[in-house]
């Protein structure tokens, strides 16, 4: 049975590969890419939507989709300020959501981060955890919420921490086992593919997965 996918972070370093999955996944007949701008991809079966993601709800009838797979996220660095990340790591996932969901999607697969947590000392693992609690409400038969470390793979803008996991992620193989694993850095197209897996399986309930990722 076809399937219609519904993207948002497209050009980011899992949205990027997860859109090429999808693409070339004969179970998606449709997978439709939110963007705030042009993607430099063209496809038969790709559509973009452009938005700044404040317009969802007017235009709810194109995001009716069976899966939903949420990969915005941003850094404090590059947001300049907590509220600045806080409307792309909370608000616009949030608003995605609820437009989808009152659109009739069934299932929500988010990338959140390893450590998330509503105590932690970091402003970014509680805005993870608030959001994953917030979603929690919305009512999704599915909800997958995927909890990487720091990513591995070619990104376009610069992320220190990131670059640095890539030079020593040789030296940190003893981090994929025992109860460490979960903090491993881990390749952005291993997240993308268990994204796309775990949207096939159907599973009901909400789910949250940390490494190591189905495959």
């Amino acid at each position: 049975m076809s399937r219609h996918a519904l993207l948002a972070g497209s050009t980011g370093l899992i949205g990027s590969l997860l859109l090429r999955q999808l693409l070339d996944d004969p179970r998606y007949d449709r997978v439709t890419a939110l963007s705030r701008r042009e993607l430099p991809l063209q496809h038969e079966r790709l559509h973009v939507l452009l938005t700044d993601f404040d317009d969802l709800d007017r235009r709810r009838d194109m995001l009716g989709a069976d899966d939903v797979f949420c990969a915005l996220g941003t850094t404090m660095a590059r947001a300049g300020s907590r509220s600045a990340f806080e409307q792309v790591d909370h608000g616009m996932v949030l608003a995605l959501a609820h437009a989808a969901r009152r659109a009739g999607a069934r299932q929500f697969v988010l990338v959140s981060a390893a450590g998330s947590s509503a105590t932690s000392p970091s402003f970014y693992s509680r805005t993870k955890a608030r959001v994953e609690s917030d979603l929690r409400a919305l009512g999704y038969p599915g909800l997958h919420i995927l909890r990487p470390s720091l990513l591995l793979g070619d990104r376009r803008e610069s992320r220190p921490m990131e670059q640095l996991a890539q030079r020593l992620s040789p030296a940190l193989g003893w981090l994929a086992r025992g109860p460490m694993a979960r903090y491993a850095p881990v390749q952005a197209a291993t997240v993308a593919t268990a994204m796309r897996v775990i949207a096939l399986r159907d599973q009901a309930g909400t789910h949250v997965y940390e490494a190591p990722f189905p495959a």
